[in-house]
């Protein structure tokens, strides 16, 4: 009986909140996790430097001299750049067609439709200026770049043994100039 009851609930629930609008949320949904498992991906200190007073700050002591000796040929960087960018694009080529899949149903209202084309926009212009961000700091001398823009905040993994204060300032530049995000709001990684 209460299983009835709470199936009743469900249904009525989802008569009222409509399949369209379900959908819409789910798309969002898949976009934010998609996102925020990009800014995951990059977070913590695994590389371990310490981050809390500025960006490529000196290795924190428990991990100095850790990679040292190693012989390391910087292949791992390599696998992590790479790993990263087909990891992101996969993600968002998802998300891209759950949204797409919005548009080209029949049954989506207008209103529907023009939420999903305008987050496939949104996706698109992150896209851009992620892509150009990246294309801009290789030009600057970086090895590698790896950019993630979320809402008004953006990590920029870049390849680098060491980040001196100018590099950190153009960083920060060509992303406020290509997503227009404040520099408050940028972390720099050094990978």
């Amino acid at each position: 009986m209460k299983m009835e009851k709470v199936k009743e609930k469900f249904t009525s629930f989802c008569r009222k909140v409509g399949k369209r609008n379900m959908i819409i949320a789910a798309c969002f949904l898949v976009v934010a996790v998609t996102l925020i498992a990009s800014v995951a991906f990059f977070g913590g200190d695994k590389d371990g430097y310490d981050y809390s007073q500025g960006v490529g700050m000196q290795p924190n002591d428990s991990e100095q001299g850790k990679n040292e000796g190693t012989g390391n040929n910087g292949s791992a960087a390599d696998t992590y750049f790479s790993s990263v960018q087909v990891n992101r694009q996969r993600t968002r080529d998802e998300a891209l067609e759950v949204l797409q899949g919005v548009v080209d149903n029949e049954q989506s209202t207008a209103t529907a439709k023009e939420e999903a084309l305008a987050e496939i926009n949104k996706l698109a212009k992150v896209m851009e200026a992620e892509a150009n961000i990246e294309t801009l700091v290789v030009a600057k001398g970086f090895e590698e770049c790896v950019a993630v823009i979320s809402d008004q905040s953006a990590s920029v993994v870049v390849k680098s043994e060491e980040l001196q204060a100018a590099q950190i300032a153009q960083i920060n530049e060509i992303v406020y100039e290509q997503a227009g995000i404040l520099p408050v709001n940028i972390k720099i990684i050094q990978r």
